[in-house]
């Protein structure tokens, strides 16, 4: 068994986006419409940009397959990229020359600290791997590893809670510490209730004032960002360790969400709100059930203990800061000239939270997955079911 681990290459503007998984087990059935359904997913939502308009990604699987099962070696994904015949002579490989260098930065995103770090003259050199566009193929990986997740009964979903000041009520803080809210009934609802929404939001209310929220900031030349949750449901207790700090489930968890390009804070279960509560507002207690099995009233501590999952749905809230680039931009500098000058404009999005609930799934059960495979892992997905079974004891 080797570890579970993925990498990804490719430019936004680039022939096409390319991820490899490693350490999946063999004999895993792998289903191509869950995974279209999740690259669809990705692509929704109020707010999304024209690039959306031209991409309708395809994932095709290059190796680690055989009649639809896995093979254990890993597994080559590809994305290619519907833009590629506008971009190929820019993009091009080998020989060519851009004719109109990009110079000036746009504040808040990788173009200045990537152009200063790799010496490049133009930033399009960043940009072009900065951008979130390869977000595309996690989100196809996750979506092969969240069927290895299935396998265990562990599902992921996810739903936005705010975008810049509209906020709704189904959000998982829980002020008031009932633990109705946490019951896996009424999350599967919010969940499901997400799905039908443009904004991914379960509030009817609040979806409306969200999405004239966006449409006055793209009237304004604006962007927007905002809060959503991922939440992992059925995770068995176990996963991660106390033993070294490199090893605690929620230090993956963070530093994965983290990785989304945008992110900026990641908080599980009450999150901030720890440190504003008592001891007595904040620990879930034990019970024993009528069934004799231990039993946990709430769930503020979303899911994790002492770098361990313990057992209770995990949730993890994650902030997006709006995106950089505004068709009305901000005061920069030509680095060339060194003369002040409007910062560059590329085709974006206004609000892209919604989209980026779907790639957070992707991230959880990523890192899920991988520590899934660290606890339970097996050459082979019958010896990993063999190994998880056994361990079933709470």
């Amino acid at each position: 068994m080797t570890q579970l681990r993925f990498s990804t290459a490719g430019e936004s503007h680039g022939k096409a986006l390319v991820g490899i998984i490693e350490g999946m087990p063999s004999n895993l059935k792998i289903d191509r419409g869950k995974i279209d359904h999740e690259m669809k997913r990705r692509q929704q939502g109020h707010g999304r940009g024209d690039r959306m308009k031209i991409e309708s990604d395809h994932v095709e699987i290059l190796s680690g397959l055989r009649f639809g099962r896995t093979l254990g070696t890993p597994i080559g994904l590809v994305i290619e990229n519907q833009d590629w015949p506008n971009w190929q002579e820019r993009m091009a490989v080998w020989e060519g020359e851009e004719k109109q260098p990009l110079t000036i930065p746009r504040p808040g995103h990788a173009d200045f600290a990537g152009a200063v770090k790799y010496d490049h003259h133009d930033m399009r050199n960043v940009l072009e791997r900065a951008s979130a566009r390869e977000t595309a193929v996690r989100v196809a990986m996750g979506a092969v590893i969240k069927q290895l997740l299935n396998e265990f009964g562990i599902q992921i979903g996810s739903h936005v809670i705010q975008i810049h000041k509209a906020c709704s009520l189904n959000t998982f803080r829980i002020l008031s510490g009932k633990s109705d809210l946490h019951t896996e009934t009424t999350i599967k609802s919010i969940i499901e209730q997400a799905e039908q929404s443009d904004v991914r939001c379960a509030d009817p209310e609040t979806e409306k004032k969200m999405k004239d929220i966006i449409d006055r900031a793209k009237a304004d030349g604006d962007s927007l960002g905002g809060t959503f949750e991922c939440i992992a449901l059925n995770v068995p207790v176990g996963l991660g360790s106390h033993v070294t700090w490199d090893s605690r489930l929620d230090v993956h968890i963070a530093a994965d969400m983290m990785s989304i390009p945008a992110m900026k804070a990641v908080e599980i279960g009450l999150g901030t709100e720890n440190g504003v509560r008592l001891g007595s507002e904040v620990h879930d207690s034990f019970t024993i059930g009528k069934s004799g099995r231990i039993e946990r009233p709430s769930n503020r501590a979303g899911g994790i203990e002492g770098g361990i999952s313990n057992g209770q749905p995990v949730i993890v809230r994650v902030t997006m800061k709006p995106i950089p680039t505004l068709t009305q931009p901000l005061p920069s500098v030509d680095l060339k000239t060194k003369k002040p000058a409007m910062a560059h404009r590329e085709r974006s999005d206004v609000c892209a939270v919604p989209a980026a609930s779907v790639v957070g799934e992707a991230m959880l059960a990523i890192t899920l997955g991988k520590a899934l495979c660290e606890k339970f892992g097996g050459d082979s997905i019958e010896q990993m079911k063999r190994h998880f079974n056994a361990d079933q004891s709470f």
